[in-house]
């Protein structure tokens, strides 16, 4: 298995959000969240990856096999498309630059300033990131957010290539990606039971 959660809780700001939840991802296989916004995707993807502790239970996974993306595309507008794939390489030892900026359609942008991108270039660069990563498990919150059809099927199939050479993701998203192959989790049954606040507790909320 190349990622694993026992019994594991999460919080937000120090109370918990998510209990109970358990999973095992093993190669080739991805994993879909599902749940309101406030759900706690959020935070269990971050505990996922190591951004923040568990609340409670544990997490296993090998170390350096985890990339995550969140809502921030993690580029430097100075640097070109190409720029901000090489640095990424080079900061994770990783793979070919080229091969990412054709995965996202990039490559005729691929001298331009990052921050003269629009919105869902600026995403499909922040996705392509994932590529010369070459991470084992890829963590993805609503990876598809300012992305169009086309740029939303490049997503799917970049996925789907990195199923098939053994790799493995969980993503958040509340649209259907026609991930057919992917199983689905319902965070709503994991949410938390409320805290009993005591009197002194109340008097401060």
């Amino acid at each position: 298995m190349l990622l694993i959660a026992e019994n594991l809780s999460v919080s937000r700001g120090g109370i918990a959000v998510l209990e109970g939840v358990s999973l095992a991802l093993a190669p080739g296989r991805a994993l879909i969240l599902r749940g309101p916004n406030g759900a706690g995707k959020t935070t269990l993807l971050r505990t996922l990856s190591g951004l923040q502790p568990p609340f409670r239970g544990d997490v296993h996974s090998t170390e350096g096999s985890l990339v995550y993306a969140g809502h921030a595309d993690g580029i430097k507008g100075a640097l070109s498309v190409r720029e901000n794939l090489a640095f990424w390489a080079a900061i994770f030892a990783g793979g070919d630059v080229d091969a990412a900026l054709e995965a996202y359609a990039l490559a005729p942008l691929a001298d331009r300033p990052a921050a003269a991108l629009s919105a869902g270039q600026k995403r499909r660069l922040g996705l392509a990131r994932l590529i010369v990563a070459r991470r084992d498990v890829w963590l993805l919150d609503e990876p598809t957010v300012s992305l169009d059809r086309d740029a939303t099927a490049m997503f799917v199939a970049a996925v789907r290539a990195h199923l098939a050479g053994g790799g493995a993701a969980i993503v958040a998203t509340h649209i259907d990606l026609g991930l057919d192959e992917a199983e689905t989790l319902d965070v709503g049954p994991y949410k938390a039971r409320a805290t009993a606040l005591d009197d002194f507790d109340e008097a401060f909320l």
